[in-house]
């Protein structure tokens, strides 16, 4: 019987509700389009309906099981394991919002989300993925205070004014150079480029600023000058030395720069130097020759105190048996002199 009242007192407090929802759907009439209210009357009844209809349901189960005489504590618990009438109300949106996605009305079933089941990010992903970027850029931003996700719906609108405006805020500097260079603003795009390479610069991330120099900004001799910088300045100086080799595609060239620099290498750093040879060996038989005269330099300089650094003699002659021999045999006598 209490069950009973409940749901009646439930329904009246429901039609109130709907009294009340109708009366405030209809006075945005003043300050909305015509349509645009009755497309969300028309929505309001039909939920409304749905809700009218569980709970005539849940009535007519109520009043069977008064008619049917009480069934002990065990029968009165069956209440509680069926799912709750909110859990109904809930799968109902559900049902209803995924119903006007199929039908590709996106708009609707994002109001469905936000107004029924007051779930922002589900109707602003909703409009996304229908293609309704603008829309979706103003929940982000206005609903949910998302200014990554709603400069990323701008950039897809190809807002790109407000995009790059959020993406300022956000400080993701290469971003807002892209974007600038989407719209052929050359100046504005390489002024914040210039600030992502200061940055990594600053960070000794030397070959992360070549790479926007030569790819986004165009000026490869500016990406050489940074790589360069790195490995004087020991920041990262394999990758860098590797790099710059890397990006010098004449071979001709490139062996008189690597014997250059060589000559320029001091001793402490002659042992990177060594390693990079071992790359710069195997891209063309026209640096052999090169390469392997400066690793000979190399070992004969360091072996004296890294009698290991023989082992490097087998990356200059590969498939040479004399030379594994020569080396096995030194590391041998070595052996014995230490021993003796």
């Amino acid at each position: 019987m209490n069950k009973q009242k409940f749901i009646d007192k439930f329904m009246a407090a429901f039609f109130i509700l709907v009294i009340i929802k109708v009366i405030g759907i209809l006075a945005q009439l003043f300050h909305q389009s015509f349509w645009s209210v009755i497309g969300t009357l028309v929505i309001f009844a039909i939920v409304a309906f749905i809700i009218f209809i569980v709970l005539l349901r849940l009535e007519d189960k109520e009043k069977e099981k008064s008619s049917g005489g009480r069934r002990g504590g065990a029968g009165g618990g069956n209440f509680y394991l069926e799912p709750s009438l909110f859990d109904k109300i809930r799968n109902k949106y559900e049902d209803l919002a995924q119903k006007y996605i199929d039908e590709k009305d996106y708009k609707r079933a994002a109001k469905v989300y936000m107004n029924l089941l007051r779930d922002n990010y589900r109707g602003a992903k909703t409009l996304e993925g229908g293609g309704l970027y603008n829309e979706a850029a103003v929940i982000y931003l206005k609903k949910l205070k998302n200014k990554s996700e709603a400069a990323n719906c701008y950039e897809k609108a190809k807002q790109f004014k407000k995009a790059i405006d959020l993406y300022k805020e956000l400080e993701q500097k290469e971003k807002v150079g892209d974007l600038y260079r989407q719209i052929n603003d050359v100046k504005n795009s390489n002024t914040y480029y210039q600030m992502v390479i200061d940055d990594y610069v600053n960070n000794n991330q030397m070959v992360k600023g070549s790479l926007i120099y030569r790819k986004k900004m165009e000026m490869p001799d500016e990406a050489q000058k940074i790589l360069l910088k790195g490995w004087e300045e020991d920041r990262d100086a394999f990758n860098c030395l590797n790099n710059y080799f890397a990006n010098i595609f004449d071979v001709k060239k490139l062996d008189q720069q690597i014997q250059e620099l060589y000559d320029k290498t001091p001793s402490d750093k002659k042992i990177v130097y060594l390693e990079a040879m071992k790359y710069e060996f195997k891209k063309d038989l026209k640096l052999q020759n090169t390469t392997r005269n400066i690793a000979y330099e190399i070992i004969a300089e360091k072996v004296a105190t890294r009698s290991e650094i023989v082992n490097e003699l087998k990356h200059f002659n590969p498939g040479d048996e004399v030379i594994l021999k020569d080396i096995s045999r030194y590391k041998t006598g070595r052996n014995r002199m230490f021993r003796n």
